[in-house]
């Protein structure tokens, strides 16, 4: 992403001084941003989390584990960021949007992120589990350690017969967001080329698909509406034909999640997070 800003501002300095060269008959009605048009994007992201609360709760169970670290997981570089028939399957963006006047857009996208709690770590616990959780029961004496007991901040190791806690198909932030465009430059020789920043808001559902196991019991869950979450993005679109651009933007946000699906008896076992995210994403746009 450094190399990204260093080598976007040096091309602006490039491109903005040679259009200061420009003779000012050159200029041009040509807009950048024009009401009435749509667009769409798709591209990837790269995705960070910060510590997070997860909550379990069941029949005779009741446990919060504190700060807990999660990293994303993207596909290595390859062909497969090319295959038709496997687009979906690293982390990407897509989204689909409307400029209601020169400056403004209103769109609805999908941002597919990927959550992987990291295993083995340790973390403080409080709450209560029992030496027998849910129904039917699962025992909670494993190879790694017996986890029955009553717990106040106390530390635990999390290892994988305890607890395997993904959204890797994924964590997806479903939004409908409102869009800001603010010209930096366009060249008057060629009028098609131009620099924008663009910021906006936004808000939406969660939709993961959970992929946990708790004391060894659980599933990859299917898709469900987890909660509700807020963002927030800045940044640079380069326009490069008069259909086509490049951006690439920065997003904040903070996903409550209360209804996560964990050992697939999804009438009584659950968990719930906060998701505080910082993600970066690497666009291709069209304009009609």
């Amino acid at each position: 992403m450094r190399s990204f800003i260093i080598s976007l501002s040096l091309l602006f300095a490039a491109f903005t001084a040679n259009a200061q060269t420009m003779p000012s008959s050159l200029s041009t009605d040509f807009k950048l941003q024009k009401k009435g048009q749509f667009y769409f994007y798709w591209g990837y992201n790269r995705a960070w989390f910060a510590k997070s609360d997860i909550n379990f709760s069941g029949p005779n169970y009741n446990f919060t584990l504190h700060d807990v670290v999660a990293k994303d997981r993207p596909s290595s570089l390859s062909w497969q960021y090319l295959n038709i028939t496997e687009f979906s399957v690293p982390q990407y963006n897509y989204r689909l949007g409307y400029f209601i006047s020169d400056k403004y857009s209103i769109s609805v996208g999908w941002d597919h992120m990927k959550y992987v709690m990291q295993v083995p770590q340790t973390v403080k616990i409080s709450g209560h589990i029992g030496e027998e959780i849910s129904s039917p029961g699962i025992p909670t004496n494993k190879p790694s350690g017996n986890y029955a007991g009553d717990y106040n901040n106390d530390p635990i190791n999390i290892f994988p017969d305890f607890l395997t806690f993904e959204h890797t198909d994924g964590l997806n932030y479903i939004s409908v967001a409102g869009e800001r465009y603010d010209q930096l430059w366009q060249s008057k020789r060629h009028p098609k080329l131009g620099l924008t920043v663009v910021t906006g808001l936004g808000a939406g559902i969660v939709l993961p698909r959970s992929d946990v196991r708790l004391f060894e019991t659980g599933e990859n869950n299917h898709f469900n509406v987890a909660g509700w979450g807020i963002s927030a993005s800045a940044g640079i679109k380069f326009n490069i034909l008069k259909w086509l651009y490049f951006q690439s933007d920065i997003k904040a946000g903070y996903l409550d999640m209360n209804n996560i699906h964990t050992t697939g008896r999804n009438k009584i076992d659950g968990a719930s997070q906060h998701i505080k995210f910082l993600e970066n994403y690497w666009v291709l746009g069209f304009r009609i």
